[in-house]
């Protein structure tokens, strides 16, 4: 059997080895390295591929988010409303713009924003809401945008977790995720769905006045070069990156069926303990399963039993990840803002309980035999205490 990652890149590039290398290739031999036709080129596939009229790419995630609040002109101490329990990114660039993060509870299912959470939330300082559609799994948008028209707020998407997944309406239209806000931010990491092999972002929008807008901010304000119209960064998807990105968004809905083919070996092979919990899947979702996520409810001690399963799995070298240890309102960078006294019952509930096992696209029956065999082991012991 060969050895189990939690991401295995190293093989997914060696399937489209040929592709790649001459992609990069071109690029050097172009020595167009910032800015190269193949970034326009990537941006306008991709834009494509999720059906929204622009896309800027930039140089990373966390980039993106803050470009896009930025562009919505948030002032310091206007109040943006997100979920605690998501990777630090998404909160730490309220606070890094001087906004003010106000947290919400998820829903203890889809581990998304909960919709009436957010109305509760809302103040006169309200200006944005940022729901991450988090493990590939989307938030319930419909009711988030609504709420949002009420109340006549921004809605930023994270999704750097989720790209290339389906939301359904009601009324049976589809989006991609990170279309439907005013903005959508994503991030190609090298472990994502669509990763690079390097950091990099992008920001997607139907406005075609926040489209330049974010462009300029990107770009160091810029409107044409040397002329500053207003405060930017220097945030850009380097040519080599947009390449590699070019060719693998070529594979992504290959990439995310490898993925759900081994989350429904997963839930075959867990699915019936009283003690474990397999992801949720809402009709409105079709999950593309950046993780897969355990939720032990616990026999002894809860978070023993998360972390022994942990270990347990390490012994038997097969990765395991808890996303997240430490929800946003505990966060020491917060405490500024009073927040970690909030009660966040269903959060701190899920930090205890959350387990990811490995999930990629060079996932072989084997592998996914030994880990499935290897929980089961672990859950049975325990029950049988």
């Amino acid at each position: 059997m060969r050895s189990i990652q939690m991401v295995d890149t190293k093989n997914q590039y060696l399937k489209i080895k040929a592709e790649i290398d001459a992609a990069v290739l071109n690029v050097i031999d172009s020595s167009a390295f910032i800015n190269g036709k193949i970034v326009q080129d990537f941006a306008a596939n991709l834009s494509a591929y999720l059906g929204v009229k622009h896309t800027i790419p930039v140089a990373n995630g966390t980039d993106a988010l803050q470009i896009a609040m930025m562009a919505l002109d948030l002032q310091p101490g206007d109040e943006v409303i997100t979920p605690s329990f998501t990777y630090i990114a998404t909160t730490e660039v309220i606070a890094l713009l001087r906004l003010t993060p106000v947290f919400v509870e998820v829903d203890p299912k889809t581990f998304c924003m909960e919709p009436a959470a957010v109305e509760k939330a809302i103040t006169a300082k309200t200006k944005a809401i940022v729901p991450v559609h988090l493990y590939g799994h989307a938030a319930p948008m419909q009711e988030i945008m609504a709420i949002a028209a009420r109340h006549n707020l921004f809605v930023i998407e994270d999704n750097a977790q989720a790209i290339g997944c389906d939301y359904t309406f009601p009324d049976g239209t589809k989006k991609k995720t990170g279309t439907i806000g005013h903005i959508g931010a994503t991030s190609f990491y090298p472990s994502k769905n669509l990763g690079a092999f390097g950091d990099g972002g992008a920001l997607f929008t139907n406005d075609d006045d926040l489209a330049v807008k974010m462009k300029m901010i990107a770009n160091h304000g810029q409107s044409k070069k040397y002329y500053h119209d207003i405060i930017g960064c220097n945030s850009r998807l380097d040519s080599i990156q947009a390449a590699v990105l070019n060719i693998k968004l070529t594979h992504l809905d290959e990439y995310i069926t490898a993925r759900r083919m081994a989350a429904d070996y997963y839930d075959k092979a867990l699915s019936g303990s009283k003690n474990m919990i397999i992801p949720y899947r809402a009709s409105y979702s079709n999950h593309a399963f950046h993780q897969y996520t355990l939720l032990l409810e616990g026999i002894d001690n809860v978070t023993a039993d998360r972390n022994e399963l942990n270990e347990f799995l390490a012994k038997n070298n097969i990765p395991s990840m808890i996303y997240y240890p430490v929800p946003g309102h505990k966060q020491k960078m917060f405490e500024q803002f009073n927040v970690n006294t909030l009660p966040m019952p269903v959060t701190d509930w899920l930090t205890e309980r959350v387990i990811s096992l490995p999930i990629h696209t060079e996932l072989d029956e084997e592998q996914l035999g030994f880990i499935t065999s290897k929980v089961s082991e672990f859950i049975n012991k325990k029950t049988l205490k």
